[in-house]
């Protein structure tokens, strides 16, 4: 089976995630997404297979966060998404997508569910 992992290496559930998905034999395609960001089409496609609003795959930790005004609640899905691609640090992290569904691998163990 193929599986594709959003990855960012130096985060460790993202580490953690990958070599979890590599212990159960998965073929796993990793996309380094701070250097690959997904376009605002692929978001709309990745936050339909999550099943979430654009607002909860945000990273409110991140300082773009703050310095870009998105903790606003009447900014659109629209808008947050557009957000997500221009700074791909504002995504949450990892996101695993297998058999037409996504999961976000925290705890890592939560991908297994859509394997």
């Amino acid at each position: 089976m193929t599986v594709r992992i959003y990855h960012n290496a130096r985060c460790s559930k993202s580490r953690a995630t990958l070599a979890l998905l590599e212990a159960h034999g998965c073929n796993v395609e990793v996309i380094n997404y701070l250097d690959q960001p997904p376009s605002e089409a692929e978001l709309v496609v990745l936050l339909e297979q999550l099943q979430m609003p654009a607002r909860q795959l945000l990273r409110a930790s991140e300082a773009e966060y703050r310095s870009l005004g998105l903790s606003d609640s009447a900014l659109g899905d629209a808008t947050l998404i557009a957000a997500m691609a221009v700074h791909p640090k504002l995504i949450e992290r990892p996101i695993v997508v297998a058999n037409g569904k996504a999961a976000i691998g925290r705890p890592p163990e939560a991908v297994l569910a859509i394997l």
